[in-house]
């Protein structure tokens, strides 16, 4: 009868540990949650080091780079396991960059933020990307649409003082891109949305009362909810200055495609949409159109499918801020074991949404 040697026991045991699996894969999401030591070396190391694998017997785990020390290892001089996670070092220097982006007069170069965070042009832009779910630049764009939407929103501020002082090397260049990023003309804007006519019905379907609304540019809102009156409420806080108008026969031809896709959000909804949101929130709702009815996606999986594997809690603010019902389908979107998470217009309707495409 054939006995296994220590040795060989050892080692069995290391590959049968799925942290080493983890050690194989060179696996970052591993890092922190435990450190794994090379006897004939005397080092330990993250799960993610860049280093040749030892041989199974040879490694032990620990829960901590204190432990390892304890049990007298010195840290390896590649993946400097006793300093913070790489992950948390990326995290501290996109923040600085970030702050650094808001507080510049002009657009900060992709070489000047490489310089000053000390990493190569490519490295910065894929880390930067991953941890705010935008590249540099149109890091920089949300932030001076940001600007220029408070700026527009000041008594003592021009309409072209405002567009400098965010950034905007040239008014004409604003205006060029104002319709995606305000909504409107500037001007508009800055009245809070006069001389802007939005038009609306409310009606009933099968979940409840529905609020439809329409600019000039598409449908803007699709709500639904129990009270009639809270839906004309909030459409007119969102829209505080614009001239709502009541329906008439071609508009209520729009209402009935909704209430139709409502009905079986399976078919699709063939009209023109006014999505308004920042470029991220964009981003989001264009991946939640890619997932197909009748299927879900997490928000894991929307925030890898988008490249911004660790703005999960970004992706569901995204979700939560919606306004286009059933259109752009948050109703998906589920928590990673599959449960139902919070919805907008009610948790109850995401189920009865997800039902009616055979998804739930």
């Amino acid at each position: 009868m054939n006995t296994m040697t220590t040795t060989e026991m050892r080692a069995a045991a290391t590959v049968g540990d799925p942290r080493w699996a983890a050690v194989l894969a060179r696996d970052a999401v591993a890092d922190g949650q435990f450190f794994y030591a090379v006897e004939t070396t005397g080092v330990y190391c993250r799960p993610s080091c860049g280093a040749r694998p030892a041989r199974p017997e040879n490694v032990v785990f620990h829960a901590s780079a204190a432990d390892a020390e304890r049990a007298g290892f010195r840290p390896c001089r590649r993946c400097r396991p006793d300093r913070p996670p790489r992950a948390e070092q990326h995290a501290a220097t996109v923040a600085e960059l970030c702050r650094f982006i808001e507080a510049a007069q002009q657009e900060p170069t992709l070489d000047t933020l490489a310089q000053r965070s000390g990493m190569s042009r490519y490295h910065l832009h894929r880390v930067f990307k991953e941890a705010t779910g935008l590249t540099p630049k149109a890091y920089a764009a949300a932030h001076r649409a940001r600007r220029v939407r408070e700026q527009l929103g000041r008594a003592d501020t021009t309409v072209t003082g405002a567009i400098y002082d965010a950034g905007y090397n040239s008014s004409g260049r604003f205006y060029e891109e104002s319709n995606r990023v305000l909504g409107m003309t500037p001007t508009a804007y800055r009245a809070g949305g006069a001389d802007t006519d939005i038009r609306f019905a409310i009606g009933q379907c099968t979940l409840g009362a529905i609020l439809v609304a329409r600019s000039e540019r598409g449908v803007c809102a699709i709500a639904l909810g129990d009270d009639p009156d809270a839906l004309a409420r909030e459409l007119q806080d969102r829209f505080a200055q614009a001239r709502l108008v009541g329906g008439d026969a071609e508009f209520e031809q729009w209402v009935a495609k909704v209430v139709g896709l409502v009905e079986a959000p399976g078919v699709g909804l063939d009209l023109p949409l006014d999505v308004r949101g920042t470029t991220f929130q964009q981003r989001v709702w264009q991946a939640l159109r890619e997932v197909p009815a009748g299927r879900t996606a997490s928000y894991t999986d929307i925030a890898r499918r988008i490249g911004a594997p660790r703005s999960v809690r970004a992706v569901a603010q995204a979700c939560g801020a919606n306004t286009l019902a059933v259109a752009i389908p948050c109703h998906r979107v589920v928590r990673n074991d599959g449960g139902l998470s919070g919805y907008r217009w009610g948790v109850e309707r995401k189920r009865a949404l997800l039902e009616r495409e055979g998804g739930a």
